[in-house]
């Protein structure tokens, strides 16, 4: 026999080439000798095409029990992130404390109640029911659940009892079938569920039936089957690989969320509505292993999707290494932090050689949807400069504001409005108009237009790039020493004075009404130019002024400067 190549795909079918790879690293397979990296050209028809993939024998492929490959690469992978370990941590949690005099049953926090009660509702879950009949027969202590079944775990628990307890089904929990199928049931129903469904275990008429034989049936061995078979009669052709494959071995592609409609009832997508979006077993057994694929941070999978070279897209995606440590879930780690800390890795130098790459985000939730996308080499370029860089590294350590009753993550809408090629002045207005208005979070501004400047001049040449951050500077100073002469004239120290301008100001640059911005500035230096700076110079209009005429670019940029100086971004230095 020869090889098998698995082709690089859509980014599910490369993310199910990097969960192979997962796998295939985490056996006893040898890289070279059982499986490998391709990337030559093939003469097909006079053309030279470029082929890539991993490839794998097909005596290793005849040989290797797949399906507990997969079983024990979830394990791996998705353990930690479970409600299995959840119950462990807190069955441990309670027994320390029993063990250090801790656990008063008569004056118990609402910590130690939830604790109790969190492991006799997971424990007692329908998915982990279901879980015991599968395995009963094949355990030690299934007594321990039984009782548990029969009688829960109460606070109000003699405390050696409630500890011998405990003890029990921790031994109980750890075997390792006990630990393979619960760890299981919660990646089935938490994680791999947000990829496929409708097929294996997640069919709803199999839940109760034993997942590995599932698995087996369904992908591992049609997986071996096929490649043993000869399909010179075959017909039919794997919309993805190409391959020929018999009507036994087709599979709708549609198992896969997101990807098609339900085929047998909706076939007017098709050409004289028959329907041809069929996968060969070998993808089929490909795709669902995509799961495996993506990363996990805490409550989104992310997934780089890189396909003008294989090894970079198996190392970009690598859950070996310190980029994986970096990005492992933390208990109490909220939203925000997920986000800075993802964006730092996907941002490591070892992009810097890559031209474009394809993003995709999904979270947990039933749902939530793909997001997709594109981050060209020019957003890496925009990202990687200091300005950049650091306005991004302090706003992913305090990433929310409040604005009037809602809270907002600055962060994570500029990170997406970068992603998606859009600017931040929107948000900047936003800010901006809530800083007038509370007196604060000028840190805040001055972070998201430190992103937007570098963003619109990252291909500037270095004189020029000089010569605007000089501008950006002058006018913002503009702006706080026109802010002192008012608020001298006033007699005022709070800015409060100010707020009517200021929104004025911004109405205009939000719609771009050029004519209104100018119209009360100039009446502004009017009213109060003749008053002496913090230098004991005049107050003179600023020749940025001059420049945002006829300029729209110019206009906005210099004209938000020149606010956050009138509002007292220039001088303030507030706490986060």
């Amino acid at each position: 026999m020869g090889k098998y190549l698995v082709t690089m795909g859509d980014f599910l079918k490369n993310a199910g080439i990097v969960g192979l790879n997962y796998m295939l690293d985490m056996s006893d397979a040898e890289s070279g000798k059982d499986y490998g990296i391709k990337m030559q050209n093939r003469p097909v028809d006079g053309l030279e095409l470029y082929e890539q993939g991993l490839w794998l024998y097909e005596d290793f492929v005849q040989q290797c029990d797949w399906t507990g490959m997969y079983f024990d690469a979830c394990v791996n992978y998705y353990g930690d992130f479970t409600v299995y370990k959840g119950i462990l941590d807190r069955i441990n949690k309670i027994i320390c404390k029993i063990d250090n005099d801790q656990w008063k049953p008569d004056k118990l926090v609402k910590e130690d109640k939830e604790d109790i009660k969190f492991i006799n509702d997971k424990l007692l879950s329908n998915s982990y029911k279901a879980g015991f009949e599968n395995i009963k027969h094949d355990i030690e202590m299934q007594e321990v659940y039984q009782i548990l079944k029969k009688d829960k775990l109460n606070d109000k628990l003699d405390v050696t009892d409630l500890e011998k307890r405990l003890i029990d089904l921790e031994k109980f929990l750890q075997q390792p079938k006990c630990r393979e199928t619960f760890i299981m049931k919660s990646v089935i129903y938490t994680y791999i569920n947000r990829f496929w469904s409708g097929k294996c275990f997640l069919l709803r008429a199999n839940a109760k039936k034993d997942m590995r034989e599932l698995f087996e049936k369904d992908f591992s061995e049609p997986f071996r089957k096929y490649l043993k078979t000869d399909h010179v009669k075959a017909k039919d052709l794997c919309i993805d690989c190409g391959a020929t494959i018999g009507p036994k071995e087709k599979n709708s592609i549609a198992f896969m969320n997101e990807v098609g409609d339900d085929f047998t009832r909706k076939r007017s997508a098709f050409w004289d509505c028959k329907v041809d979006a069929f996968l060969c077993p070998g993808c089929t057994f490909v795709y669902a292993l995509s799961p495996l694929g993506f990363r996990l941070f805490v409550n989104k999978f992310v997934f780089m999707n890189i396909n003008n070279d294989i090894h970079a897209l198996l190392d970009v995606n690598s859950k070996n290494g310190t980029d994986s440590i970096e990005g492992e879930k933390k208990e109490d780690e909220k939203y925000s932090q997920w986000f800075a800390r993802t964006i730092n890795i996907l941002l490591k130098e070892k992009t810097k050689e890559i031209s474009n790459i394809q993003v995709i985000l999904r979270g947990i939730r039933a749902e939530d949807r793909y997001l997709l996308g594109i981050v060209h080499k020019s957003m890496l370029d925009i990202i990687s400069m200091p300005g950049t860089s650091n306005a991004l590294q302090l706003l992913g350590k305090y990433p929310y504001i409040k604005i009037k009753n809602e809270f907002v993550n600055i962060h994570e809408i500029v990170v997406i409005n970068l992603l998606q090629y859009r600017n931040q002045y929107q948000l900047l207005d936003k800010v901006l108009k809530a800083a007038v208005e509370t007196g604060s979070l000028n840190f805040y501004v001055n972070c998201i237009y430190e992103i937007q400047l570098r963003s619109e001049i990252v291909y500037y040449t270095e004189e020029e790039k000089r010569k605007e951050i000089a501008m950006y500077t002058s006018m913002k100073k503009s702006g706080a020493d026109l802010r002192r002469a008012i608020m001298s004239a006033k007699g005022e120290s709070s800015g409060e004075c100010l707020r009517g301008m200021e929104y004025q100001l911004l109405n205009a640059l939000s719609v771009r009404n050029v004519e209104k911005f100018m119209d009360i500035v100039l009446r502004l230096y009017s009213a109060y130019g003749s008053r002496k700076n913090e230098n004991g110079q005049e107050l003179l209009i600023p020749t940025g002024l001059v420049q945002m005429l006829g300029n729209s670019e110019k206009f906005t940029r210099y004209g938000y400067a020149f606010v956050m100086g009138l509002e007292g971004c220039y001088e303030k230095k507030e706490e986060k």
